[in-house]
């Protein structure tokens, strides 16, 4: 993933104001105490010739869960992490090979529910601009860039709508073909979610498309969506 940088004080500007943007929406542990059951993503952000980008993985078709998917690096909790963002740097290193100290950790976001019990925690950090990802071929198939404002104004997108116990939900489906290598990718479900909400808070500007969030009170609107739907599956448990 060799790439030209911009001058470095542009480089600097875009990322400090993506961190101050991003660290107002720091939960911080505030929801990682309501699962025993829980997984960590890490959003990972570099800057490319002038616009941030997010990189994903296309998982192996070899893992038994959602193989061939298309999302962050992440995974389950295990006894030795000392919270959600070692979680995330862990299997981020285990995935990629992104080692921690190439990691600003900036802020972990609002967590999303699956499968009712499950709490799955959104760690965002800047990755070093000469990170040169290593797939582990076990977990990994692919690693590939796209532009945040994609996620705002994308060429290929659809969206499909479902009611669980009452509330509306939006489920975000992207395609992006990459230039450079001309293969197209399936972005949807939590990891479009998550890429959107991101993408909202460090450009402040409206989507091409419906979203499930207050644009006007991005952080309540999070907030109120996960804690309604996991007192909805708390009373189904």
């Amino acid at each position: 993933m060799s790439r030209p940088c911009p001058p470095e004080p542009v480089r600097n500007s875009l990322i400090d104001d993506a961190k101050a943007r991003l660290q107002k929406y720091d939960v911080g542990t505030k929801y990682s105490h309501l699962s025993s059951n829980k997984y960590s993503i890490l959003l990972p952000l570099l800057a490319k010739e002038g616009k941030l980008h997010l990189l994903f993985t296309l998982r192996s078709e070899k893992l038994r869960r959602s193989p061939g998917e298309v999302c962050f690096p992440g995974g389950k909790a295990e006894p030795t992490d000392v919270d959600d963002v070692a979680t995330a740097l862990r299997e981020a290193q285990e995935e990629v090979g992104l080692r921690p100290h190439q990691v600003e950790v900036i802020c972990c976001l609002v967590p999303s529910l699956f499968d009712k019990d499950t709490l799955i925690t959104p760690v965002v950090g800047f990755v070093d601009h000469d990170f040169q990802a290593q797939p582990n071929p076990d977990e990994v198939k692919k690693v590939f860039l796209v532009p945040l404002e994609y996620f705002l104004h994308p060429q290929n997108y659809h969206q499909n709508h479902l009611t669980q116990s009452g509330h509306h939900i939006i489920i975000h489906c992207f395609e992006y073909t990459n230039p450079e290598d001309g293969v197209t990718y399936h972005i949807k479900g939590i990891t479009a979610k998550f890429a959107v909400f991101v993408a909202l808070i460090i450009l402040e500007r409206k989507p091409t498309f419906e979203v499930e969030f207050n644009l006007n009170d991005l952080m309540s609107s999070s907030e109120e969506i996960f804690l309604k739907l996991r007192k909805q599956a708390a009373s189904k448990l």
